[in-house]
Parts: structure tokens; C-alpha cells; sequence
């Protein structure tokens, strides 16, 4: 149990609500946003001393059936109700590491997916495993060292360089920031984790911004354009799977079949990574 993270996610959730989104009055005028404790207390079912201590990290370990009342009293969605559940350490246990080892069949179905973009990518943003079209797409992976394929530290601590030339940075990095929160959840005593969300929080402020927020559902990127150096502007969809297994996630970035962008993909997959640097 994450007692301190506990309370601070609980803080952020109930701050976020008003009165009326819960169906209750709003009453005489709030010095402070959000719900008060004693409501959360309410309609959750739980005395206000206990929910107050759960706050503020002083709380035992609370019943499953406790966290379902405050999950719903709270409105979390499935992704914060589980996030909950993993704080309040009621969640299945997981080994202490991140996996970074990728299934055989996953590196055999990403070589044979025929003008699609694909990689892999560890809980922590590493860029595990590619096929040529995603290193002719964004980045020739194989010329860089392991410590440089990450895409988290390219996204927050490298400002001077855009992220291959991707429309939506900010999105992206939003994305990020709410994937390593539930990642450390995950994995607190794993250092890449530790150290990674550390490093990001040390260098650069928009990380840290975002970080205390405490956000831990993503919204799905339906689509994303690159301005690539050779063959222009190229929008693509984006599909991204989680292997449950790993924590690991299949990303996709495939065109319309016929379109001026699977016409750009097609070149690309020809004329592979010689015609650009490995770091732009």
C-alpha cells in the first residue's frame, strides 16, 4: 500500500467534482474546490475520520468494499478504479520489474504487417522492438543506443528537437505522464521506473506540472501527422494494443489504402532510413 500516492490521488479526484455532479447542493460559497470530505464520507458509505486519514496517509489498508464505495462516490473510471485498487495495494501482485523481452510472435508479426509502421514499447516508453517502415517513419532505432530510444525522455527533455516531426507533442506528452503514473504504481521499487519519472520531473517543468495532477487514463490517439524530411506531411491512424502479459504495447500507424498517405508510406518502405540522419 502507497500510502502518501493513495492520498494525493484521492485529494486530486475529490477536487475535481463539484456538489451538483454528485447530486448534491452546492450550498453557501466553497473557500476550496471540490467536494468537502465529509461528502465523499457520505456517499461512500465510510465515516469521515477514516476517509479523512485515508487522505492524509494515515489509514490502514481499506476493505475492497470500502475502495468500491469511495470509487464510486468519487466517479473514477475503470482505469482510476484500478489505479485505486493498485495504490491501496488490493491489486494482484506483480514481479518487480518491468518486462522488456518481447514475445517471438510479436517480433514476427510486426516484420510481416505489409505498409504498416509497427513497434513495441516497454511501460516505460523504451522502443523495444520495429520493423523498417517505423524506423523510415520516425527514427532509425538500430543506429541509436538502447539509453536513446526512449520516448518519454525525447518528448520532455529534448525541447530543441520535435518528436519526429509529430503534430500533436503536447497530447503525446500528456499521454506519457499518465502512463508512467500508473506504471510506477505498477512497479515502485523497479529503477528504471523510479529513475526515469525522476529524471523527467528534475528536467523539465511541464512533466512536473502535469505529473502532480495525477491523471492515469489516457485518451486514445485515433490519428497522428508527421512532417517527415523526405516525403512530406504523412497522417496516419493509430492503433495502439496493450499485451496484458508485459505491460508492453503494440503501436500501429497504417493509411487508407489508395490514399495520398498509404502512397507516402509505400515510398517510404523503398527508400528506407539512407535517406535521412539517424537523429535529426
Amino acid at each position: 500500500m502507497d500510502k502518501q500516492e493513495l492520498g494525493a490521488f484521492l485529494r486530486t479526484r475529490r477536487e475535481r467534482l463539484r456538489p451538483e455532479d454528485v447530486n448534491l447542493p452546492s450550498g453557501p460559497r466553497r473557500r476550496t474546490p471540490g467536494l468537502r470530505r465529509e461528502e465523499v464520507a457520505v456517499l461512500a458509505h465510510i465515516s469521515t475520520e477514516y476517509y479523512v486519514r485515508l487522505e492524509q496517509g494515515r489509514a490502514p489498508r481499506p476493505s475492497a468494499e470500502v475502495l468500491a464505495g469511495i470509487a464510486a462516490a468519487l466517479r473514477l473510471t475503470g482505469a482510476e478504479s484500478e489505479h485505486l485498487h493498485v495504490l491501496a495495494g488490493t491489486a494482484p501482485a506483480r514481479t518487480g520489474l518491468h518486462r522488456r523481452d518481447v514475445r517471438p510472435s510479436i517480433l514476427a508479426l510486426i516484420e510481416r504487417l505489409p505498409q504498416t509502421a509497427a513497434f513495441v514499447t516497454s511501460a516505460t516508453f523504451d522502443v523495444l522492438a520495429w520493423n523498417d517502415l517505423a524506423a523510415a517513419l520516425m527514427e532509425d532505432f538500430g543506429a541509436l543506443e538502447p539509453a536513446d530510444r526512449n520516448l518519454a525522455r525525447k518528448a520532455f527533455l529534448s525541447p530543441e528537437r520535435r518528436l519526429y516531426g509529430v503534430s500533436d507533442v503536447s497530447e503525446f506528452r500528456h499521454h506519457v505522464v499518465m502512463e508512467l503514473r500508473a506504471t510506477l504504481a505498477k512497479y515502485p521499487s523497479d529503477p528504471a521506473v523510479t529513475t526515469l519519472v525522476q529524471d523527467l520531473r528534475d528536467g523539465s517543468t511541464d512533466f512536473a506540472r502535469l505529473w502532480d495532477r495525477h491523471d492515469v487514463q489516457p485518451a486514445p490517439a485515433i490519428r497522428k501527422t508527421f512532417h517527415h524530411p523526405v516525403v512530406g506531411r504523412v497522417t496516419v491512424d493509430c492503433d495502439s494494443m496493450t499485451l496484458n502479459d508485459s505491460d508492453q504495447h503494440l503501436v500501429l500507424y497504417s493509411a487508407p489504402v489508395g490514399s495520398p498517405d498509404a502512397e507516402a508510406l509505400a515510398l517510404l518502405s523503398v527508400l528506407g532510413t539512407e535517406p535521412f540522419p539517424a537523429s535529426r
